[in-house]
């Protein structure tokens, strides 16, 4: 089942839950999505596609949450802590600290990296094989840790 429908289908629970915050999130997403089909001319999303999406809207809540803590408006920033709950439980289960290390590791093996200078390598693998399971931000900073 494509995400557009699985969002869809919570869409509906949220309204009858009457959870504004589950429903402002899903909406969100909906609306990412199909913004995305149209871009493409109605060709179908992919996978990979829409774990980008649900990242990015992650990534601009998790800015928001710091640009709201730093101006002292903490309400705002539980609203949008509350929405990367909702927006998580789409994403695919996320690798640990450990487990990161692990596959970063065979990723570094895989390239032959050897320094900090293979780390384009390094990160165009890991953000391939990675993708949706860890954001870039923490592969970039684990690679750059194991090549260093």
């Amino acid at each position: 089942m494509s995400l557009e429908l699985v969002i869809t289908e919570a869409i509906k629970a949220a309204m009858k839950d009457k959870d504004k915050v589950a429903l402002d999130s899903l909406r969100a997403v909906k609306s990412q999505i199909l913004l995305l089909q149209t871009e493409n001319r109605g060709v179908e999303v992919t996978k990979e596609q829409e774990i980008a999406i649900l990242q990015r809207m992650i990534k601009q809540r998790k800015d928001s949450i710091e640009q709201f803590s730093a101006q002292g408006r903490d309400d705002l920033a539980q609203v949008e802590q509350a929405q990367i709950k909702v927006i998580e439980v789409f994403l695919p289960t996320q690798l640990s600290e450990i487990e990161l290390e692990v596959a970063i590791r065979e990723i570094i093996a895989q390239v032959g990296a050897e320094s900090i200078k293979d780390l384009g390598k390094v990160m165009s693998k890991a953000s391939a094989d990675l993708g949706g399971q860890s954001d870039g931000k923490s592969i970039s900073a684990m690679a750059r840790a194991l090549l260093s």
